[in-house]
């Protein structure tokens, strides 16, 4: 099946006892028994639950991957993969990443004695030179947020198992319509399913796919051990929007091509962050890569912090929102929302300026959303 077949039907056969063409919510927390081991594939929800397994076995097979899990977010999603460390162990991170991912490795797998070193995203020789004896990950975002640089991660996963070590990849803002990161080499594919997956700005969740059966066998335990489970309404939902995801990420494209294109001619715009434009730095490693450039677009605006507040309140079609990956286009000012935790200095020498604005581009008319941002900039 291609791609948007599978997104329609992997995992959602019609119901066995119904016909229902819909996966059911299944509603429990728990299911009969009839004794000691008697059971039909489910004995507490925390552990699994139809409606979620249809959820796991679609994403994966999206992928192109053997295994899914569905979490309560991407965050716990991480958290999961985390887990897999131990005191003593070392990541390699892309130096441009979600700020909330920054203040996991910073703030709470820090203090178990887990350092975490950065590297410039699209260097690859950086990541072979901050290797340790006991570096066990290395963690990338590609494209990152908010710069919208890429890594090549066939690069980075030739370099990172010679030495044994596991690379995973945060897919959030190409989704597996646009990038395909286990056939490129990474061995775990992470997914904040709030994003492009669900698409509708209603639910918020996480997903971990691999081919890798010991890490799909330790992220399993710990799913179930930890408990950062979605609900059957979650995963509902998130099937529900995954079935547009191809027909949404076509319409998100187009658009944020032509929003890139109308920045970069406009005078109060200093730099514009798309990997579809041919002056982006990483343009040819997007074209190599992915079989689309996506629906985000950065950029540094001319003037002060008090000019980009009164830029955002202007905006009316626009909405002045974290998140990302809706129908709906939505502005952030990263430094003070998705990266505040990410100390100023750090920012800003990351190129995260207060300057920066993040436009998620969705899929209204695109010349509706073009007359938007030139009456807010005007």
């Amino acid at each position: 099946m291609k791609f948007s077949t599978r997104a329609i039907h992997a995992g959602q056969e019609p119901d066995a006892a119904t016909g229902a063409i819909m996966t059911p919510i299944f509603q429990t927390s728990t299911y009969a028994q009839t004794g000691l081991g008697g059971h039909k594939g489910y004995e507490y929800s925390r552990t699994g639950n139809p409606t979620r397994t249809a959820l796991e076995e679609c994403l994966a097979a999206l992928e192109n991957g053997s295994y899914g899990l569905a979490f309560a977010s991407g965050l716990a999603g991480e958290s999961a993969i985390l887990s897999m460390l131990k005191a003593g162990d070392h990541i390699v991170s892309c130096d441009d990443l979600y700020g909330g991912t920054y203040r996991l490795f910073e703030r709470i797998v820090g203090r178990y004695n887990i350092e975490t070193s950065y590297v410039t995203a699209s260097s690859i020789a950086d990541y072979e030179k901050a290797i340790r004896p006991n570096t066990k990950l290395l963690w990338l975002e590609t494209p990152t947020n908010p710069l919208l640089r890429l890594v090549d991660i066939r690069a980075v996963a030739e370099i990172a198992h010679r030495h044994q070590i596991l690379v995973v990849v945060d897919n959030t803002f190409s989704s597996p319509y646009f990038q395909k990161p286990l056939d490129l080499g990474a061995d775990i594919v992470l997914h904040s399913t709030t994003k492009y997956i669900n698409g509708h700005s209603d639910v918020v969740g996480g997903a971990i796919i691999t081919n890798n059966q010991e890490a799909y066998e330790a992220l399993k335990f710990n799913q179930n051990a930890a408990g950062g489970i979605p609900g059957p309404f979650d995963a509902w939902l998130t099937l529900r929007g995954v079935k547009t995801l191809a027909v949404r990420m076509r319409q998100h494209e187009e658009n944020a091509l032509a929003v890139a294109r109308y920045l970069v001619e406009h005078p109060r715009v200093e730099k514009v962050y798309y990997p579809g434009l041919p002056s982006h730095p990483d343009h040819e490693l997007a074209k190599r890569q992915m079989s689309g450039f996506g629906g985000m677009v950065s950029f540094q605006f001319k003037g002060t912090l008090a000019d980009v507040d009164r830029v955002v309140r202007r905006l009316k079609i626009f909405t002045f929102a974290e998140s990302l990956g809706g129908v709906e286009s939505l502005v952030c000012h990263p430094a003070t929302m998705t990266h505040a935790s990410i100390p100023q200095k750090i920012r800003e020498a990351r190129g995260l300026t207060d300057t920066l604005l993040r436009l998620s581009v969705g899929i209204e008319d695109a010349e509706d959303l073009l007359a938007d941002l030139e009456y807010a900039l005007a």
